[in-house]
């Protein structure tokens, strides 16, 4: 496949790991990841305004973007692809978020100087029901995961826990709960994947 004629050293370079990791190469995978992760978390910070939903959106690029590294297609950086994906992933987020008000990009109410507030739309019975179906779903996807994983999963997307709560409560260090949730979250992806296609 021929490379954009206009890229630069970096992105040549990072089209040489991209087929490299296509090939399973787990250095590859590590190497890119390792190049992008801080610009594409503070990229998400930028757009959901919260540490921890950042780090999650990231993981999540991720995840997303070396499942579909065989649908990259060379005419443009692997960076320019990479930073979409984020960027979909932030607008999916912001769609989905349950507040009463969301506040996008720190926009700024003209008149008294604060931060502009956009009012979520109230779930309708339908959307409940379907999103109560399908939360019932994912916790028996969960229940398939093993024992650390499942804890870990439950206590922060059912029960709501920050990183440093649940930290606390099994007493585990902060670096670790991020890695066994990055693990865990690949686990349940993988899951889903294989459901998805039958």
């Amino acid at each position: 496949m021929e490379v954009n004629a206009n890229f630069t050293e970096n992105a040549k370079n990072d089209y040489q790991l991209v087929l490299k990791a296509r090939e399973g190469n787990q250095k590859a995978y590590a190497d890119l990841m390792h190049r992008y992760k801080d610009s594409i978390y503070f990229m998400s910070l930028k757009m959901v305004n919260n540490k921890e939903d950042a780090m999650d959106i990231t993981v999540e690029t991720f995840a997303k973007a070396f499942e579909k590294l065989d649908k990259y297609q060379p005419d443009f950086a692997f960076s320019t692809w990479l930073f979409r994906v984020a960027t979909n992933n932030c607008i999916d987020f912001l769609r989905k978020r349950k507040l009463n008000t969301v506040s996008i990009n720190n926009m700024m109410d003209e008149e008294d100087d604060r931060p502009l507030q956009i009012k979520a739309d109230e779930p309708n019975p339908e959307e409940t029901s379907i999103k109560k179906q399908q939360s019932q779903e994912l916790k028996l996807l969960i229940e398939s995961l093993p024992p650390r994983y499942r804890n870990l999963l439950t206590l922060r997307y059912f029960d709501e826990l920050s990183y440093e709560e649940i930290s606390t409560q099994l007493d585990l260090p902060l670096g670790t709960v991020k890695a066994q949730l990055f693990r865990a979250k690949y686990l349940l992806g993988n899951i889903i994947n294989r459901l998805d296609r039958g």
